[in-house]
């Protein structure tokens, strides 16, 4: 029996979802968990993965950071206030398959315009529901997350061997290049008069969308600064074009060993000492960018509930998280960056559960950056102080320059 292509719906004309059917999750090992299907029926391929937030799953499904990625919800109920046109976070659904235990036979909220199920059959999303996903967790916690495939409708038919050949063919998310494919592709700006900011913007800056959640510049937005979001694949003229105060890199899909094109164009806005702020992508760039490797975690971190020290405050805060590649950089105390031309650096935060990076600060620069998501949509928001320390870096870089600059006329006068 051949394989259907992934991610096709059965009945694209649908407007609600089909009958479910039997279905099953295939792991790279060989291990396979049977249910029903759930949303699109067909096949579905990517990394199998686990998230162990409570609530919001909708904007979970919009991250793009999940493009190419089979999510396992570690949350049994999913699916009960339905889904609605305010909480994505993108412009479109990125998980390539959907794992859940008990879906929500129907929506019961205010705010829900339709069930999960419809909006995955409308999308084209293949899921499976009736699995144990206490088990599935456990498994890829001991084994590390693996390539996975969920097969339902017609493509379930096919053998075991069929299904596990699919999967064992699919690519590997390590050489992953996926922010160019989650990325826009043209410039739009966020404006702070838009988001509650009375008066005129205190600062500019140029975000690279990266896989960029809609919250992050609204975040900024509401603290008085207008944000061009540009494309991932733009240059150093196309940020300078929009003459920002602050460069920002955001969050994404993939393995940032592929980043090669990012990575230059942060060295060279570094070079020009422009303040920056990098989030979740944005911090392994920034490690690149120094000269540091990065690696791909067992089992990554991916949730609402994480626990992460800031070693300048001592604070331990919960922050929401979505990454399964990490910086590899000294722990302990400063260290000339690998690429010496930008000077000390050092870890900044550090996450209590297994000691990973969790951010970077540069200490003869203006740059920093964190590897988790301080805008928390969905999760808490313990890391909102980030866009008022990359606000509070803008204006202490812009003081510095005006009173050079002051100097430099004083300088001229006595001449």
């Amino acid at each position: 029996m051949p394989i259907v292509e992934s991610n096709k719906v059965t009945d694209s004309n649908a407007a609600t979802a089909p009958t479910p059917s039997a279905a099953v999750l295939v792991l790279e090992d060989g291990r396979m968990f049977r249910g029903r299907s759930y949303g699109a029926q067909g096949t579905a391929l990517g990394e199998a993965v686990f998230a162990t937030g409570m609530t919001g799953y909708q904007e979970t499904i919009t991250d793009p950071s999940y493009a190419r990625q089979l999510v396992v919800q570690t949350a049994p109920h999913i699916g009960n206030t339905g889904v609605n046109s305010e909480d994505a976070e993108s412009r479109r659904i990125w998980v390539a398959g959907y794992i859940v235990r008990d879906a929500a036979r129907r929506p019961s909220n205010w705010r829900s315009e339709r069930s999960l199920d419809e909006e995955l059959v409308e999308q084209g999303i293949v899921g499976i529901q009736g699995v144990d996903t206490r088990a599935i967790t456990r498994h890829l916690r001991e084994h590390k997350t693996m390539r996975a495939g969920i097969f339902s409708g017609e493509a379930a038919q096919a053998t075991d061997k069929e299904l596990l050949n699919a999967v064992l063919a699919s690519a590997p998310m390590e050489g992953a290049a996926l922010a160019e494919e989650v990325s826009i592709d043209e410039a739009y700006v966020v404006e702070p008069k838009d988001h509650g900011w009375e008066g005129e913007p205190r600062f500019s800056i140029a975000a690279v969308d990266l896989g960029i959640k809609a919250m992050t510049p609204v975040r900024f937005a509401e603290r008085g600064v207008r944000v061009h979001v540009l494309p991932a694949t733009s240059t150093l003229e196309d940020v300078n074009a929009v003459k920002p105060d602050g460069f920002f890199m955001s969050n994404g899909p993939g393995d940032p060993a592929t980043a090669d094109h990012q990575v230059s164009l942060l060295r060279s806005v570094l070079d020009e000492k422009l303040p920056y702020f990098g989030i979740c992508f944005g911090n392994q760039i920034l490690g690149r960018a120094l000269g540091f490797g990065t690696y791909k975690l067992r089992y990554g971190h991916r949730g609402i509930n994480q626990p992460v020290m800031d070693r300048r405050t001592g604070k331990v805060e919960i922050t929401s998280q979505n990454h399964g590649f990490a910086v590899d950089a000294p722990l302990n105390g400063s260290t000339v960056a690998p690429e010496e031309r930008f000077g000390r650096v050092e870890v900044s935060h550090v996450s209590l559960n297994d000691d990973v990076v969790e951010g970077l600060a540069c200490l003869d620069i203006p740059a920093f950056s964190v590897q988790y998501h301080p805008e928390a949509a969905a999760g808490p928001h313990d890391a909102a102080y980030l866009f008022d320390r990359f606000i509070d870096l803008m204006a202490d870089t812009k003081s510095k320059a005006t009173g050079a600059n002051s100097t430099d006329s004083k300088t001229e006068d006595t001449k």
